[in-house]
């Protein structure tokens, strides 16, 4: 009976809305204040998104002209469901479904709920009792995200994972846990290529654990031995803001800052799903011209666990879902909207997409990635799915291109605010690119991430524009990978180095059968101070770079194929070629580089190695004992305000004369839109590398480290020198004591870093840039009239 009541009330409200709206509404206003007994209008709303959705979705179906709004009103609505859009919803090019919050309202939709609690004390903790068998894994009190109970406790701004302990695994921990059954682990894969994730099933004897995981890498590893942490064990709640949930028992236990008493907690909510809004067709039935405005999206739950589906044979896994999942869709357009504290992905575009439009958006606080695009691997031709997995030679399809349209394409990504990712999962990017085509990136600023700030997985299909981005802080957690990174495994490459020689000797045709289409990055600013500013890694083929300023980490380009490279400014850095092919027909020419080139394992030099413009005699002529630079120059390039970011050149500057460098503007990467402008950062602009003979004599610090250039003959004499040269530490940082072997001491002299001779503290400096990647430095100091070496 009672479901007969709802139907009748629901069909008596359709045929008001539908009355109203053919005197000219065509507005659904919702607000949480409302009630789904009105009639939906501006004065009195509905009061539940998915029943207006539903009102609007039988309106629709006898109003095909008419367009739609759904508007609401100022509030948070949390949802008990995904809400999901299939292709009868959709709106059309001159009748768009346009979903907005009210003029000049806050909205927020969240995947969360609201917790009515009575807290008693328990020592220094606060307890509640909710229903057995409830089970979250995210807790805001009072609107801000606490800490589940982890060892160590959080530390702010220490990388990676706010806090790491070598112990945190050791027999003596493990013992002091009585019941750590829903406890995680959390680990840097063994290389630091990502992240790992581990949930703890139960215990073997006192002191051992028994644990499942580590699929959210497709490279495997073991934990790494130092980068580790656990979370969400009972005995590791012993810290203000810690939290610990007993689902079997139904108790909530809270450890209070200080001065934070059970009256002053007014709101409790918690994270619930992992998915709030979805749009699901195909490529026959798509979901069409629906607009999302103006709304904050917050309080989705953590999927890390479910993070396993690996991505063709790059070094990903992915779970396809996100705070807003599109997934067979075309003209769906995500603008000026807010994605803040998700515990997983924001914006996951998976499988068939066309003309999608994600512009405007503050993404920030988000457990993975900021902004997906991920085709179907049905759509690529002899697919492989591991690093060491490989198609026959005689079994590779020859048909270029992609087999079917299950891929993302001809989207844009423009004027995104991304900050602030990959605060659970480590194998993410502000934004990911992976069987896909015809994606223009524009204007975009991305920083504050553990890996790449823009990433493309493999080189089906190309085609992508990647311009005037901000793209900074990268690679914070991890290493070796870069502000903009990219792999091409595609059907040419192979695990085995013989192999391929063979292969693209025999079939060059092969090279471009994915990568169709040449993907262009110009005019961005790159920084990446634990790795390369750009990263063409294993196979990255058909690219065209230039224009780009490279603030740190220089330009790596692995063993690939038709990489036209020119016109950029690496600050501080040079460039990487690593293990060319023969004929790669890769170009690097007419950039400005501050060191020598970096080469590991080059026997051939592609099509044109020449024509770039040094800032060191001394890195010239070290770059033409490979036999290239033969046109090479060298010089003060003559920047007009490199302290203030404008490395732009001056109009006499023999860079331009010498080897035809052309200025490009400086003033207009990253996000354009006002609001976001006012509170996007900008990358530290580092102090210039050049040796004057005023700074010669000058103390620096040099990671905590007081050191100076030798210079005089006592210090030679001090030291035990033959000759007057290397750094020499003056004073070591006040948190060192003792005078361990395996560190810096003060009257140290450095002479080497890795292979290369260090002279002063100008050579010690670039050698370091050159050698960020590797995530440690190795050195040979002069101590106590012998050489030792050190790894920092």
């Amino acid at each position: 009976m009672r479901s007969i009541l709802i139907k009748i009330q629901f069909t008596v409200l359709l045929l008001f809305a539908l009355q109203s709206f053919s005197l000219g509404q065509k507005a659904f206003y919702v607000s949480p204040n409302g009630n789904d007994g009105n009639p939906g209008n501006e004065a009195s709303p509905f009061s539940s998104l998915s029943y207006a959705k539903e009102v609007i979705k039988d309106f629709k179906a006898n109003n095909l002209n008419e367009s739609v709004s759904l508007i609401l009103k100022d509030g948070t609505y949390y949802l008990e469901e995904s809400l999901i859009f299939e292709e009868r919803e959709s709106g059309t090019e001159d009748v768009p479904y346009i979903i907005k919050a009210a003029d000049g309202e806050k909205v927020v939709i969240s995947g969360g709920k609201l917790l009515e609690l009575n807290w008693r004390i328990q020592g220094d903790l606060l307890v509640a009792n909710v229903p057995k068998g409830f089970d979250f894994s995210s807790l805001y009190i009072n609107g801000k995200k606490q800490i589940r109970a982890r060892y160590p406790n959080y530390q702010e701004g220490v990388n990676p994972f706010n806090g790491f302990a070598e112990d945190a695994l050791s027999k003596e921990r493990i013992a002091s846990w009585k019941n750590p059954e829903g406890g995680y682990i959390h680990a840097l894969h063994q290389g630091r290529w990502g992240g790992m994730h581990y949930m703890i099933t139960g215990k073997v004897g006192k002191d051992s654990l028994i644990y499942e995981g580590g699929w959210q890498n497709n490279r495997e590893s073991g934990l790494h031995p130092r980068f580790r942490y656990v979370e969400n064990i009972f005995e590791e709640l012993d810290s203000p803001k810690e939290w610990f949930l007993d689902p079997k028992k139904g108790l909530l236990y809270f450890f209070p800052e200080e001065g934070i008493a059970r009256e002053d907690i007014q709101k409790v909510e918690v994270g619930l799903l992992e998915n709030l809004i979805s749009f699901k067709g195909n490529s026959e039935n798509p979901v069409k011209h629906i607009k999302i405005q103006d709304i904050t999206f917050t309080q989705s739950s953590p999927t890390f666990m479910k993070t396993e589906e690996p991505l063709m044979r790059s070094d990903w896994t992915i779970y396809r879902n996100g705070a807003i999942l599109l997934d067979g869709t075309e003209n769906i357009s995500i603008e000026n909207s807010k994605f803040q504290d998700l515990g997983g992905n924001a914006i996951f575009v998976s499988n068939y997409n066309r003309n999608v439009a994600i512009k405007g958006n503050l993404i920030e606080e988000i457990g993975g990635s900021g902004i997906s695009f991920v085709g179907n691997p049905e759509a690529v031709r002899s697919p492989s799915f591991n690093y060491h997995e490989f198609v026959p030679e005689n079994e590779i399809d020859t048909i270029p291109g992609p087999k079917t349209s299950d891929y993302p394409s001809n989207s844009f990504i423009a004027d995104n605010l991304i900050r602030n990712i990959g605060t659970i999962e480590k194998q993410v990017a502000g934004v990911q690119i992976e069987m896909a085509m015809d994606l223009h990136l524009v204007h975009n600023t991305i920083y504050n991430v553990p890996r790449a700030g823009i990433n493309i997985g493999d080189g089906a299909w190309g085609g992508h524009i990647i311009v005037l981005n901000d793209v900074f802080n990268t690679v914070m957690e991890t290493g070796d990978h870069g502000a903009f990174n990219s792999w091409g495994r595609d059907r040419f490459w192979h695990p085995n180095r013989e192999t391929m020689n063979e292969l693209v000797a025999k079939h060059p045709d092969w090279i471009k059968f994915d990568a169709i289409k040449t993907t262009i990055i110009r005019n961005n600013r790159f920084h990446c101070d634990h790795g390369w500013d750009i990263d063409l890694d294993d196979g990255s083929s058909n690219y065209e770079i230039y224009n780009n300023l490279c603030l740190s980490g220089g330009i790596k380009l692995r063993e690939g194929f038709y990489r036209t490279v020119y016109n950029n400014i690496t600050v501080n850095n040079g460039f990487h070629p690593h293990v060319w092919f023969k004929e790669s027909h890769d170009v690097f020419t007419r950039n400005i580089v501050m060191t020598s080139h970096k080469e590991i394992g080059v026997d051939y030099w592609g099509d044109k190695v020449d024509e770039n413009f040094f800032t060191s005699e001394a890195d010239l002529e070290k770059s033409r004992e490979f036999g290239v630079e033969n046109s090479g120059e060298f010089g003060d390039p003559g920047f007009i305000d490199p302290t203030n970011g404008d490395f732009r050149l001056k109009e006499d500057s023999p860079a331009i004369q010498a080897v035809g460098f052309e200025n490009f503007n400086m003033d207009d990467f990253g996000v354009t839109s006002v609001e976001l402008k006012k509170i996007a950062e900008s990358p530290k602009i580092p102090l210039l590398l050049f040796e004057s003979e005023k700074d010669k004599s000058e103390i620096l610090e040099w990671h905590g480290f007081k050191v100076k250039n030798m210079e005089t003959l006592g210090e030679q004499s001090a030291a035990g020198l033959n000759e007057i040269t290397g750094v020499l530490v003056i004073d070591i940082p006040e948190y060192m004591t003792g005078t361990a072997a395996n560190q810096l001491q003060k009257g140290d002299v450095i002479l080497g870093c890795y292979d290369d001779e260090i002279s002063d503290i100008i050579s010690l400096m670039k050698s370091e840039k050159g050698n960020n990647w590797k995530g440690r430095l190795v050195l040979k100091v002069w101590r106590n009239q012998g050489f030792v070496t050190l790894e920092l």
